[in-house]
């Protein structure tokens, strides 16, 4: 999957979820590596991190 694919998929999956897409993009890379689909589950460390990005910072 190609950068500009990635970060279209983070946005539509934050604009579906709000805050619960970084969990949910969690849980799906922990199911790859639990599934041993490493190449899938660094897929969904990417999507998690331009969800992150997106988010941005959090007030404390």
């Amino acid at each position: 999957m190609h950068h500009a694919d990635l970060v279209q998929y983070a946005r539509s999956l934050y604009d579906a979820h709000g805050d619960r897409a970084e969990a949910e993009a969690a849980q799906k890379a922990a199911a790859a590596r639990h599934d041993g689909k490493s190449d899938d589950a660094a897929k969904w460390d990417k999507i998690r991190f331009h969800i992150k990005e997106l988010r941005g910072p959090r007030a404390t």
